[in-house]
């Protein structure tokens, strides 16, 4: 283990690493996907239709996979290779749903979707 500034920082892929953090925002991620998609159905029937929950329902895909390999990661032992790399797989996917619900958002505010 390393430290940094009095901090106890852990390797990748150990039982107490990113995705002990990962996993339950990515969870929590979904149930935002799931309210933004069902409150893009009520607005469509104003508005008309959009692929805004289409495009909300694959990002809430992309935090699956997430805290999929997430909880992978933390069931494997913490000295496999394999445990790193679902590890690093949970944490570009939780990237890449961040961004993706982001765009969307802004996308959708501004009418472009």
């Amino acid at each position: 283990m390393t430290t940094c500034r009095g901090h106890r920082w852990r390797g990748a892929g150990s039982a107490a690493g990113l995705s002990q953090h990962i996993l339950p925002s990515a969870a929590t991620m979904i149930g935002v996907c799931t309210t933004f998609i069902g409150l893009v159905k009520i607005i469509e029937a104003r508005i008309g239709p959009s692929h805004v929950d289409e495009y909300a329902a694959l990002t809430a895909v992309l935090f699956l996979a997430s805290s999929g390999a997430s909880y992978l990661s933390m069931r494997w032992p913490a000295e496999s290779r394999l445990s790193a790399k679902l590890e690093t797989a949970a944490d570009v996917c939780f990237v890449l749903g961040l961004v993706s619900l982001s765009v969307i958002s802004v996308l959708f505010a501004y009418e472009a979707v």
